[in-house]
């Protein structure tokens, strides 16, 4: 299951060495930790938490606002964990950028290794269709340049990936979930952190069942026929600030993808998505053509729900949990107070837990 997305001002450069070597001790320790006193599975429900791992990089020294601290903690805990993987059941696979594309290879290698217990084709599919889920079912105008995938021996995973907008400067990050995940095209987000919302394609909303449908229907059609049907729509005058920008979509080009879902003929619109080559241009001519040709509704709503994963103070959008929030800061502080390292590093990382709560 989703649970979160986060809005970040979009930061360049990287973490000092001499951060991020600190903050891979200090991160292993509480991970350590927390696997000792909850479990690997809860490690993986805390770091799907927006508010818990933003709170948690804090604690590692990131500011609290700045893009690079879902990078540059991933990164952390991945260089952090990488040789007790076998001891605590827990990896960490992929990265930033190309380390990203890396992630599939990563997954089957721990199995070649025997480390987990579940055959990787499964793993390996969930980290893709993520991916694929909020680069072109959700169009929302952040394009994914981080994807970090962490798994348990047993095969339950946790998903933290990040796009940037290079026109607004902002960086968006999302969270996912495999505990209770029971479709990964329909309505995925539990919880999501941002404040911000703007005009997207939501191929994943409720309300877009029927266009999923019907995209599927088309993607085996005979492509000569889903062109002529496209070139419809382009001739259409469609309001200027329609959210689907139809002008970039070439014909000529989505014939060649056509040709081969027409071949492969998909039995679903998750099918039709995690095909190769299956990008967000042939997801938004399909969107439009299922849209203005037969009808079925599209939702261009922003799954963006609330602010912070516990609530508001002011009990918008909905009441603060107490429960959930003060938990949050409890399993952070018994974690440092456990944690082996020196007094100096315990002070520091519970005075910036005091800052963020604060």
């Amino acid at each position: 299951m989703k649970t979160g997305i986060a809005y970040l001002p979009l930061h360049y450069g990287k973490a000092p060495s001499w951060l991020f070597n600190r903050m891979k001790i200090l991160g292993r320790q509480i991970i350590l930790i927390m696997v000792e006193e909850f479990g690997p599975e809860e490690v993986l429900r805390r770091l799907s938490d927006p508010f818990w791992f933003q709170a948690f990089g804090c604690v590692l020294g990131f500011d609290w606002h700045s893009s690079g601290l879902t990078t540059t903690l991933c990164g952390a805990l991945k260089e952090g964990l990488k040789d007790i993987g076998k001891e605590i059941g827990i990896f960490v696979c992929g990265g930033k950028g190309a380390v990203s594309r890396k992630t599939p290879k990563e997954i089957e290698d721990l199995a070649d290794k025997r480390l987990i217990k579940v055959s990787p084709e499964g793993l390996v599919y969930a980290s893709r269709m993520s991916a694929k889920v909020d680069s072109c079912a959700l169009q929302d105008g952040y394009q994914l340049y981080h994807h970090t995938f962490i798994l348990t021996c047993d095969g339950k995973w946790a998903v933290i990936q990040q796009g940037m907008n290079l026109e607004k400067g902002w960086a968006r990050r999302y969270h996912w979930l495999s505990e209770e995940l029971n479709d990964f095209v329909c309505e995925p987000h539990k919880a999501i952190c941002c404040d911000q919302r703007g005009k997207v394609l939501n191929m994943v909303a409720e309300e877009s069942k029927s266009a999923r449908e019907m995209s599927a229907i088309l993607a085996k059609e005979k492509p000569d026929k889903v062109i002529e049907e496209f070139k419809i729509v382009k001739e259409m005058k469609l309001p200027s600030e329609h959210p689907v920008n139809y002008k970039d979509i070439h014909p000529e080009n989505l014939k060649k993808i056509l040709l081969k879902t027409y071949a492969e003929k998909p039995k679903d619109f998750e099918e039709l998505l995690s095909m190769e080559g299956v990008g967000p241009k042939i997801i938004r001519a399909l969107a439009l053509i299922s849209e203005l040709i037969y009808g079925k509704e599209v939702s261009f709503r922003d799954p963006v729900h609330f602010s912070f994963a516990h609530g508001g103070k002011d009990g918008h959008p909905y009441p603060l949990n107490k429960k959930e929030y003060d938990l949050s800061i409890q399993i952070l502080r018994e974690c440092i107070n456990k944690a082996k390292i020196g007094a100096y590093e315990k002070l520091n990382a519970f005075k910036r837990l005091g800052e963020f709560i604060s």
